[in-house]
């Protein structure tokens, strides 16, 4: 499908629309250095189509970039330049020169398969009307030799340039949408520690100041039996809470790296995970000093594969192992759970879900690769990333 790339900035479409003024400006007055060559044909041309033709696409652009983006336009650059070599065939290499500069421009504006389709279309009418006018400074054995070297080139730049755009936009496009689903979990996350914090430990904090107010109105009236249960039932109610705001703390993620390290962090989330999933978590890790933000990006990456464990492969057990190989480091996650299916829960595409999508763009940020073997006999996790040095 012939499909025109969104672009992010309209100023590179006006920059072009300026660029051709610059050149017919610049061509025009190379005429008129050189004493009017071509009978005068060459600057009657360049000023009275190919200046003005300039001149319109930049109020186009400036007015309506997007409309100075349509196939037409580039049609009109060829047309112009067409028209230009069929007038003064003497021109033939600069009308050339200045073809591959429109078509590769338009090519980056296009994309690949635009851009190809227009600079094959461009180079072969430009070369059929010098077939039809059948008048230049070459030979026959050389101009058949420029003309495919021509369509050559003129194809190559499409191919290249447009392949460039193609790349770029979808970087662009793959970056938006992780900045998109970064901002939906940073709001889920958001209201979901709200939710908890108010439902748990928001109610718990005021039943233990009423529980503390009988407490002080028992020992004031002498009921010391009965003050001191109540401050053993405060002191449960506390404990509580206070597993209950480690447990969230756990789930946003320790940020302290550069002073815990990946090890200790990973130590300190065993015995939640326990707790909270009830299985058995293993780690066997090797004492590597990595930069914070790559313990962190390796943590969580360990942190989605435990907790898609624990919720949706009803495993037993997990294990988690962190060592060097050769000049990387490698993590590695696995579990006795079922697995999921290809277009599971963890699905990158499905809503709402990012856990195989986030662990992919950690693994990506490392500049490492992430792997995922899944069947009904468990999952395993496995990333590599260049190791690098820990900054001073």
């Amino acid at each position: 499908m012939l499909r025109r790339l969104p672009i992010e900035s309209n100023q590179p479409v006006v920059v072009f629309a300026v660029t051709r003024i610059a050149v017919a400006l610049a061509a025009l007055i190379a005429i008129v250095a050189l004493g009017f060559p071509y009978d005068g044909r060459g600057v009657a041309m360049v000023a009275g189509i190919g200046l003005p033709w300039s001149v319109a696409t930049f109020i186009m652009a400036s007015r309506n970039p997007e409309a100075a983006l349509h196939p037409l336009v580039a049609a009109g650059d060829v047309a112009v330049l067409l028209a230009i070599e069929l007038v003064v065939p003497e021109a033939y290499g600069a009308t050339r020169f200045a073809a591959l500069f429109v078509l590769a421009a338009h090519a980056h504006f296009q994309g690949e398969r635009r851009g190809v389709a227009i600079a094959l279309a461009g180079s072969s009418v430009l070369v059929i009307g010098t077939a039809v006018r059948g008048d230049t400074p070459l030979t026959d054995d050389v101009l058949e030799f420029y003309e495919v070297v021509f369509i050559l080139s003129a194809v190559a730049a499409g191919v290249v340039v447009g392949s460039l755009r193609t790349a770029e936009s979808a970087s662009r496009l793959r970056a938006r949408g992780l900045s998109r689903r970064t901002i939906q979990a940073e709001s889920a996350v958001r209201r979901r520690v709200a939710e908890a914090i108010h439902d748990g430990p928001v109610q718990e904090l005021i039943g233990l100041d009423m529980i503390l107010g009988s407490a002080s109105k028992a020992a004031a009236e002498g009921r010391r039996e009965e003050a001191l249960a109540l401050l053993d039932d405060a002191r449960e109610l506390a404990e509580r809470n206070i597993r209950a705001l480690r447990d969230e703390i756990v789930d946003l993620g320790p940020y302290a790296f550069e002073e815990l390290g990946f090890a200790t962090a990973i130590e300190n989330c065993i015995p939640v995970w326990r707790r909270r999933y009830r299985f058995e978590v293993m780690a066997a890790i090797e004492r590597v000093e990595l930069p914070w933000d790559m313990a962190g990006d390796l943590f969580r990456i360990a942190q989605e594969a435990v907790i898609n464990a624990g919720r949706h492969a009803d495993a037993e057990a997990v294990s988690i192992s962190l060592r060097t190989v050769g000049s990387e480091v490698e993590l590695r996650v696995t579990d006795n759970g079922h697995g999921f299916p290809e277009n599971g829960p963890l699905d990158a595409s499905e809503p709402g879900h990012l856990g195989l999508a986030s662990m992919r763009e950690r693994a990506e940020l490392l500049d490492g690769t992430l792997a995922i073997d899944t069947s009904d006999r468990g999952t395993r996790v496995l990333v590599r990333a260049p190791l690098r040095a820990r900054a001073p």
